[in-house]
């Protein structure tokens, strides 16, 4: 009887096919410029985390040379005493005056002045060149772009991630339900879109201010449509498929089936969407920041950095603008490339 029942149960299977994210993993690793892509993006996030936790450029404030140092491979020296009339002379003699009888607080000064003296003399002479260059107040701009590409990267991400639940919410509630709720938010949606996108920008901009936190909630509540529109119209095919109504008929309720068995299934659209929000958000909060409607003054992204390089264009220090459009470029043409990657990787027409 032990045989027997050894012959007709069969054998457990020695092969199981790979998972959905595993068999995306496999496609991904196949192609060699997404890889290439993501081991950019990647080195750029380590750069933003070090550049948080202030291991590099978290003395981008100081001034590390003479304004508008040129860039050491320019042909400038790094190094060096500052030029004359680049900084104030050290060690000049001032006639004494005898304020005593005026201000009672007069003998310390000279004591001040001493300590002063000392603190300008310890520190190191501004130098020449830098590997970037200065702007004019004598700040690295290597510190400057590293320091702006941990913001714009920052309010890139975040605010991609804002609008893509936005969008993502909305359109499950649209697609799925339909009727009166999926009525009212295809006319909320309608308004969004019929108003022109800078004139929406500016108006949250002047109710909410400035700021980091001004400018992710500017670009969230402004750009969940896309999301919206693609996420509505996968709920709408998915929520007639047999597995839906299976889930129905078992007894599932609507936010399992919205949440548990739907959104699997639509996942890669989203996420490729996200991907594509991130480089469209760093471009937007360049732009704003160049309006002044970005960061604040005492913060630093690629925005304000081109902000400031348009004036010093006009007496030729160009190496701001450079360095700027350089890290910019480098971080969305790589993030472009892994979301084509991904795109790929995740669509199941190619599998």
């Amino acid at each position: 009887m032990t045989a027997l029942t050894h012959r007709l149960v069969p054998p457990p299977p020695t092969d199981r096919s790979a998972g959905v994210w595993a068999a995306a993993w496999e496609r991904l690793r196949r192609d060699r410029l997404g890889i290439g892509a993501l081991g950019v993006v990647a080195a750029f996030l380590l750069l933003i985390f070090a550049s948080a936790t202030g291991l590099v450029a978290g003395d981008w404030q100081l001034e590390r040379g003479v304004p508008y140092a040129p860039p050491a491979f320019a042909g400038g020296q790094p190094g060096g005493p500052a030029e004359d009339g680049m900084r104030p002379a050290r060690g000049v003699a001032r006639q004494a005056v005898d304020i005593a009888d005026v201000d009672p607080l007069a003998p310390r000064y000279a004591e001040w002045n001493s300590r002063a003296a000392k603190i300008v003399e310890s520190r190191p002479p501004p130098a020449q060149a830098l590997p970037l260059g200065a702007d004019r107040w004598g700040r690295d701009v290597l510190a400057k772009a590293i320091k702006g590409t941990q913001i714009s990267v920052f309010v890139g991400v975040f605010a991609a991630l804002l609008a893509t639940a936005i969008g993502t919410l909305l359109g499950a509630a649209a697609g799925y339900f339909r009727g009166h709720a999926g009525d009212l938010i295809e006319w909320v949606y309608n308004v969004f879109t019929a108003i022109p996108g800078i004139l929406l920008v500016f108006s949250f901009a002047a109710v909410f201010g400035r700021g980091i936190g001004t400018v992710i909630l500017i670009l969230g509540l402004t750009g969940w449509t896309g999301s919206y529109r693609l996420v509505r119209a996968e709920y709408i095919k998915h929520a007639a498929r047999d597995y839906v109504r299976a889930a129905r008929a078992i007894g599932a309720s609507q936010v399992s089936r919205i949440f548990v068995h739907i959104f699997p299934n639509i996942s890669h659209v989203i996420l490729v969407q996200l991907s594509l929000l991130v480089v469209a958000f760093i471009k937007a909060e360049v732009i704003l920041s160049f309006l002044g409607l970005g960061v604040p003054i005492e913060m630093v992204s690629w925005g304000t950095m081109l902000g400031e390089a348009q004036n010093e264009l006009i007496t030729g220090k160009w190496w701001q603008l450079a360095a700027a459009t350089i890290f910019m470029t480098v971080f969305v043409t790589a993030f472009s490339l892994l979301t084509d990657a991904l795109r790929d990787a995740l669509d199941p027409k190619l599998r």
